[in-house]
């Protein structure tokens, strides 16, 4: 009983509002890729401290 009145109450906040994409400069690929280079930077760096592994 309770989910089910949980679950309208949500589908009905989220139908709603809108996205409103504020940013439109930034692009998801950048976001992405400049995070995977980033997350791939650590892992090198933690690769070289850890060599008497």
């Amino acid at each position: 009983m309770i989910i089910a009145s949980a679950h309208s109450a949500l589908v009905a906040l989220a139908s709603e509002g809108e996205h409103v994409d504020t940013h439109k400069s930034i692009s998801p690929y950048m976001t992405g890729g400049a995070a995977l280079v980033i997350l791939l930077l650590l892992l090198w760096i933690t690769t070289r401290f850890n060599r008497d592994r």
